[in-house]
């Protein structure tokens, strides 16, 4: 756990703030990063390490292991694990190691490869892909939102329940999630707070849509960026005036204003 400097008071009121990637951090579409705003939070990462005054910031996200890690270091994140593929991986910065969620067996790991084929056999030919990096989930993209949500999230969720998978289903913004019944971005904070010993009364949040309620709950104080959805805002603390990672900005300046 990060401490005060000697002779100091710890004057920050949470240890950790633990983010959403996609819609938080960075836009969910292919718009290119904010450099200035991410700049910040780096910045802000490296004063939590020097002064002690502020919680580091780490993430809590469905993206893939890789994806997560290059974030990890974009923010300046070099001691506290972060969460990726919604719960399946915890990544140590500090040490460079990967841990797989010991509850992820090799027949949840035959199911998903199950799901995976028969997603690309129905899907492959009207131009649906899958994300690629993942290792205990699959998730489906298609450039068509609404046929996405209408037309294959139904297929997607009958196909599993007729086939028994244990798998659950759900929507962000422009992807459709297939994630281990037993595994999600709850379980990973879990994990997280018994590897790092911080308790829930020191911890904040940030999310922006229903999938990060787990986060919510999970933590003292959760805000959200402008641009988050209805249904998660109304578990925030706080809402920033600003969307993504300008909101994030704002929110970590809260923190510590």
């Amino acid at each position: 756990m990060l401490r005060p400097m000697p002779g100091t008071l710890p004057l920050r009121q949470y240890d950790l703030v633990i983010a959403d990637i996609d819609g938080c951090l960075v836009s969910e579409t292919t718009a290119p990063f904010d450099l200035e705003s991410l700049t910040k939070v780096r910045r802000y990462n490296e004063l939590a390490l020097e002064r002690g005054d502020r919680p580091i910031v780490t993430l809590c996200s469905g993206r893939p292991q890789p994806f997560a890690e290059s974030i990890c270091r974009l923010i300046g994140n070099t001691t506290m694990p972060c969460v990726c593929e919604m719960g399946v991986w915890t990544y140590h910065p500090g040490t460079n190691r990967y841990e797989m969620d010991p509850a992820i067996t090799p027949s949840h790991l035959r199911a998903v490869g199950e799901l995976s084929a028969w997603a690309a056999s129905e899907f492959g030919g009207i131009g649906v892909t899958q994300q690629p990096g993942k290792n205990a989930s699959v998730t489906l993209w298609h450039p068509d939102t609404r046929r996405l949500r209408e037309e294959i999230f139904p297929a997607v969720e009958r196909r599993i329940r007729e086939s028994g998978w244990p798998f659950r289903v759900s929507m962000t913004w422009y992807y459709i999630n297939c994630d281990l019944a037993h595994v999600s971005k709850g379980s990973g904070i879990d994990r997280l707070l018994k590897m790092t010993g911080l308790s829930r009364a020191r911890l904040a949040g940030i999310g922006d849509t229903t999938g990060d309620k787990c986060i919510a709950e999970r933590v003292a104080f959760f805000a959200c960026p402008s641009n988050a959805q209805a249904g998660i805002k109304e578990h925030a603390h706080y809402i920033a005036s600003k969307p993504e990672a300008e909101g994030v900005v704002e929110i970590l300046e809260r923190l510590i204003g």
